[in-house]
């Protein structure tokens, strides 16, 4: 305030713009501050919001289920290959049968748990890791693996995260295991394969009313070759 002059109207006009330019440096400062806290902000509310987006995604694969085998498959096609080269292990042809009809389903039920297993390694907490990294151990040994205790790990952390009550203690869910996959593919291949026997008995009816043609310009040949010999 000592600076302050208004005894001319220079003195008035460096006064004005001294008091300008410290206004514009408080207000630039406060804007660079307020951006680069909205950018941290936003950049954490991404990284929280895929983090929430994967790991619900990896409940879902783990936890789809109520029914069924809620365990997880850990053989390999090789190994299916190798119970039904063995005639000890597989004495009965219809369980060989039984087994080749649901090794995709396992398979594919596998290779959607080890993908959710290996999102929440890197996603999840502590805890959600642990369980996770013995789940992928039981399925390196060969041992079929239950999901359900990281699928209750993950529902806790999903509902505190989305700030949802938790369930209440008196409610006893029951056992939850990894989403079986839908029959969408096998049964769009089945109708593939039905359009293509079409396809070939259409074309193999075509090649006998061709042959039937064939057959009788070659017989009114013949006729006309008997004529012209008499």
């Amino acid at each position: 305030m000592r600076n302050i002059d208004f005894s001319s109207w220079q003195s008035v006009l460096a006064t004005l713009f001294g008091l300008a330019l410290v206004t514009l440096m408080g207000v630039g400062i406060r804007l660079l501050t307020m951006m680069t806290i909205q950018q941290r902000r936003e950049r954490m509310n991404r990284q929280i919001n895929e983090r929430l987006r994967t790991l619900i995604a990896a409940y879902k694969t783990l936890g789809g289920s109520f029914t069924g085998n809620l365990t997880v498959d850990p053989a390999h096609l090789r190994d299916l290959r190798k119970r039904g080269s063995d005639p000890v292990s597989a004495p009965d042809a219809s369980l060989d049968l039984e087994a080749a009809a649901g090794s995709e389903r396992g398979r594919r039920i596998r290779d959607a748990v080890e993908a959710a297993l290996s999102d929440i390694i890197l996603l999840g907490t502590d805890e959600q890791v642990r369980l996770a990294a013995s789940a992928a151990d039981e399925l390196v040994a060969g041992r079929p693996v239950p999901t359900h205790d990281l699928v209750i790990s993950l529902r806790n952390f999903v509902r505190e995260a989305l700030d949802l009550q938790p369930i209440p203690q008196d409610l006893v869910l029951p056992a939850q295991g990894p989403t079986r996959p839908s029959g969408a593919g096998t049964r769009g291949q089945g109708a593939r394969d039905k359009q293509s026997g079409g396809g070939g008995s259409r074309g193999g009816g075509g090649g006998s009313g061709g042959g039937m043609a064939a057959g009788g310009s070659s017989d009114e040949g013949n006729v006309g070759d008997t004529g012209e010999a008499r």
